[in-house]
């Protein structure tokens, strides 16, 4: 009888033990794992950057160039998007932000394609692809873009012609009012502040719009800022 108490005493013993050696293997396997994620953070360079200034500029936060160089405006941008995701706000992308990241484009993706024709699909596809393309008066190639020339190209890449001029854009079409906007819509501005039409861009959706501007170049811009609201002067549809 004492041997069997015995027995199972240190039987128990084993079981503990090994279950104990079970847990700590784990740990030390995934420790590891967290340690070696990717992250990027003020300084950080390359390829990864590139695809995180776009992922932002996407969502409508200004990063700067798109020069895979994580400035102070990048950093500026990713602690924009912690705050108004509800995450540690610290500038540095590991896997909660990037995660976070995927997540909304995403949903973005998502409820583009659910409202979106091929057609409108192609344009804003066109549109993105042309991103940091730097600005340039007359331009009409991705060499350089001013604004109409930018959404003239960008309409003719889907098979729509638009005129060269945004005056002359903001005559075709059929007026849609600034609470009926849907992406694809042509915006267009005075930003001159004297009435007459400038200034032009291609409503992406969420408040937001893509342009070529002196300063930045093709970049998305929020349709909220009371720069451009400010500016705002109506839109048209096309398609």
């Amino acid at each position: 009888m004492q041997q069997n108490y015995t027995f199972n005493k240190w039987s128990q013993k084993l079981k503990l033990l090994a279950a104990s050696t079970f847990i700590l293997t784990n740990l030390v396997t995934f420790t590891p794992t967290v340690q070696a994620a990717t992250l990027m953070k003020l300084g950080s360079s390359g390829d990864n950057v590139v695809t995180l200034q776009k992922e932002l500029v996407n969502l409508g936060y200004t990063v700067g160039p798109i020069d895979g160089i994580f400035g102070s405006k990048t950093f500026s941008a990713v602690e924009n998007f912690q705050q108004n995701d509800h995450l540690q706000v610290d500038g540095i992308v590991g896997p909660l932000t990037q995660s976070a990241l995927d997540k909304d484009q995403s949903i973005q993706a998502s409820q583009a394609s659910v409202t979106n024709s091929p057609t409108i699909d192609g344009i804003i596809a066109k549109a993105n692809s042309l991103l940091g393309t730097p600005y340039l008066w007359g331009g009409t190639t991705p060499n350089g873009f001013d604004c109409s020339g930018f959404t003239q190209y960008v309409f003719a890449s889907q098979g729509i012609d638009l005129p060269r001029t945004s005056q002359d854009q903001a005559k075709v079409g059929t007026s849609v009012s600034y609470g009926d906007l849907k992406p694809g819509d042509l915006v267009f501005f005075s930003t001159a502040g004297n009435g007459t039409i400038d200034h032009v861009g291609i409503y992406l959706g969420n408040s937001q719009f893509i342009s070529a501007t002196t300063h930045k170049g093709v970049a998305i811009y929020p349709l909220t800022l009371s720069y451009w609201l400010n500016a705002y002067k109506g839109a048209q549809r096309v398609l």
